[in-house]
């Protein structure tokens, strides 16, 4: 080998190598001569400077993507077409996005509230289980009525008892207007008596003083014409007591009517307490968290178990800047998490003028400290047109409402009606 312009000799190929274990076999020696090579016999470096100038390179290039066209026009039309319709596809999704908004931050939504007894006793019946559905009227659980059965016969005693009371007092009227009549023609029978007794003593008077009667008559008739006198004022003083007595009875009667009121009122009162023993659904919905049993001591005001009604909403909280050209009456589609497979209609109810946070217990209070604004969310309510009813649909669960904001079709929606 030869290195540095030196030669060795004497180097055998790892082929070559005799096996000293078998001296007595022979084998060809050859030489190998091998030499590096002198710097100066390098081919010359390229300068950096010495690149192709871009002049030259391009016209090469556009050369080559020319020849590669030309060698491959069906290739070359394919991507043509499917830069095409990418550009299309995506400005048809601009244009039918810009028609909707959508937000993943909504909820379904109800007026839920507890279901509680008026009255206080023992359960004796729950003909409900949990999750069950019912109508307006239907029989929820159901109290002890004895003690308020006892109530209401009572208070219906008292109410008879008043009415009694009135009739008693309307008789005794009756009798005494028949007694004012009678003292009315005393009084009348008075005044008559009185005149002729007047006519009689003036008569017997005159005669007396002409010679022609006697005094003793004229004293008699003068007499007579004084009791008469004293009979009708008799008479007059009894009607007139007679009248004091019926309107004595007048008011006794309206105390009876007072009595009678409020026993009539108590009587309601205890059959209300009596109604109160039976807890019914006031509306349509469903009994969720059950908690009554019989057996249980109820009072009033302790929950029995929770009620959702059928009428439920949706509460999207879409950002501010998404509720532009968002207006009460545009329609929405509602993608409801726990079932993909359902799409549900709605509209928009109302947007809450304020948003989510003005209206909490502890507000955000921005007017001191360092601010970094952050896009805030406004609830807006959507009303569903046609809510499910096979399937259990309640408040808290997550919904994708989708509100078309633009009533004009999009491009895309043009093009598909035509064909």
């Amino acid at each position: 080998m030869e290195r540095d312009g030196r030669l060795l000799h004497g180097v055998d190929s790892p082929r070559s190598v005799p096996d000293l274990r078998q001296p007595s076999v022979e084998f060809d020696q050859q030489e190998v001569t091998a030499r590096a090579r002198f710097p100066h016999e390098e081919p010359a470096a390229r300068a950096p400077g010495s690149a192709d100038p871009p002049e030259a390179v391009q016209p090469q290039v556009k050369e080559h993507r020319a020849g590669l066209l030309r060698r491959r026009p069906v290739v070359s039309a394919i991507g043509a077409v499917l830069l095409a319709s990418a550009i299309a596809g995506g400005y048809l999704y601009m244009d039918y996005a810009n028609h909707f908004e959508s937000t993943d931050d909504a909820f379904v939504a109800a007026r839920q509230f507890s279901i509680a007894p008026k009255v206080t006793g023992y359960i004796t019946a729950v003909p409900v289980t949990d999750n069950q559905h019912v109508k307006a009227g239907d029989v929820i659980a159901r109290i002890d009525d004895r003690d308020f059965r006892t109530a209401l016969e009572q208070e219906q005693a008292q109410v008879a008892a008043a009415q009694a009371s009135i009739e008693n007092i309307d008789a005794q009227l009756d009798v005494q207007q028949a007694q004012i009549g009678a003292n009315q023609a005393q009084v009348d029978q008075a005044q008559a008596a009185l005149v002729f007794a007047q006519q009689q003593a003036a008569r017997f008077q005159h005669l007396e003083q002409t010679g022609y009667g006697t005094v003793q008559n004229a004293q008699q008739f003068t007499s007579q014409l004084h009791q008469q006198q004293a009979a009708l004022l008799s008479a007059q003083a009894t009607l007139k007591l007679a009248n004091r007595q019926v309107e004595a009875l007048k008011a006794q009667r309206k105390s009876a009517g007072a009595n009678l009121a409020q026993a009539q009122a108590q009587r309601d009162q205890a059959q209300l307490n009596l109604s109160y023993t039976t807890v019914t659904a006031a509306q349509p919905g469903r009994i969720v968290n059950l908690g009554a049993a019989a057996g249980q001591f109820a009072q009033p005001g302790n929950s029995l178990a929770m009620f959702v009604p059928d009428q439920l909403w949706v509460t999207a909280n879409f950002k501010e800047n998404q509720l532009d050209h968002m207006r009460p009456g545009d329609p929405v589609t509602l993608a409801i998490d726990a079932y993909p497979e359902r799409k549900v209609h709605g509209h928009v109810a109302s947007v809450q003028p304020g948003s989510g946070t003005a209206f909490s217990l502890l507000p955000a209070q921005n007017a001191t400290g360092n601010f970094v604004k952050i896009v805030q969310r406004v609830p807006v309510k959507i009303d569903m047109d046609d809510p499910p009813t096979d399937v259990a649909l309640g408040p808290g669960m997550s919904v994708v409402p989708t509100a078309r904001i633009d009533p004009r079709p999009s491009l895309y929606e043009r093009l598909r009606s035509d064909l």
